[in-house]
């Protein structure tokens, strides 16, 4: 009987697959290493230490290293839902709502992890550039349509999203001088006339 009670007590302790906040744990741990260290330098053996789990659990939970990352980066993500919340109001003020929206997500502490991750493992790994745009392009989706952006403007909001991309990595990853120093307003206030004429018919 006491050798079956410990057994039962290590299979508590292990946290096998029936524990849901074992896979919460993988996910905010793999979110946090993958921000710091981006994919290639965040390991899977890493993330389980950071989560408190064997490694066996993540190839249970996740299958790979891979989807593992779009997971986290989709599951962890409020980015989609708020950036879709921008389309909403006004024609002739979405640029500036857009600016505001996606630039607070990188002064946000529970999205900024989030886009660090995403900005560092989209420069370093061909790989996780893929499956970047892959997660990116499904919470896209999912926000439904867009109000008031027909399909001429598509092209337009990539670009702005791309120049939007580039102001936030050069002042929160690389800290140029000149952006760095900005508050956030001054920031949306430089940037906006660049995303409205970027989306052009969307934003008037």
């Amino acid at each position: 009987m006491a050798e079956t009670e410990a057994a039962a007590a290590r299979r508590r302790v292990g946290r096998r697959s029936g524990d849901s906040g074992t896979r919460d744990a993988i996910l905010d741990a793999a979110r946090d290493l993958f921000a710091e260290l981006g994919y290639d330098g965040a390991s899977v053996r890493a993330i389980a230490a950071r989560a408190g789990v064997d490694p066996a659990l993540i190839r249970h939970y996740f299958g790979d290293k891979q989807a593992l990352f779009a997971t986290a980066m989709a599951e962890r993500s409020a980015i989609g839902p708020r950036l879709g919340e921008a389309f909403a109001g006004p024609p002739d003020q979405l640029a500036s709502r857009l600016a505001d929206a996606y630039l607070r997500l990188w002064e946000d502490a529970d999205t900024r992890p989030i886009l660090m991750a995403l900005a560092r493992s989209a420069m370093t790994s061909p790989e996780a550039s893929r499956l970047l745009r892959d997660t990116l392009t499904a919470r896209i989706r999912d926000i439904g349509p867009i109000p008031q952006i027909g399909e001429p403007a598509a092209r337009g909001i990539v670009a702005a999203g791309a120049q939007l991309f580039g102001i936030a990595v050069a002042r929160h990853v690389l800290e140029m001088p000149g952006l760095a120093e900005l508050t956030h307003d001054e920031l949306v206030e430089l940037v906006t006339p660049t995303v409205r004429h970027h989306l052009g018919a969307a934003a008037p």
